[in-house]
């Protein structure tokens, strides 16, 4: 029987340790359980006139525009 030597050289690690790192890398680009949702704000005005943000999913969904002057007897009437 022949014993065959297997050795490993410089070269050969350097490569595979290249291989390994590109598929952690590509691993971590790809992994599911990272939470990449991002919550939407919205800003609004309140009635004292202070600008604040509100997530997006705790507004009301049958959003209706109004007129400027509805705006400003708003603003007035507070």
């Amino acid at each position: 029987m022949q014993i065959i030597e297997k050795k490993v050289t410089r070269r050969k690690a350097v490569g595979w340790l290249g291989v390994l790192s590109l598929v952690a890398m590509a691993g971590a680009a790809l992994n599911p359980w990272k939470n990449k949702k991002n919550p939407r704000t919205v800003k609004m005005l309140t009635q004292d006139g202070k600008l604040v943000e509100i997530d997006a999913s705790l507004l009301a969904s049958n959003a209706q525009k109004i007129s400027d002057k509805e705006l400003q007897n708003w603003v007035s009437s507070k």
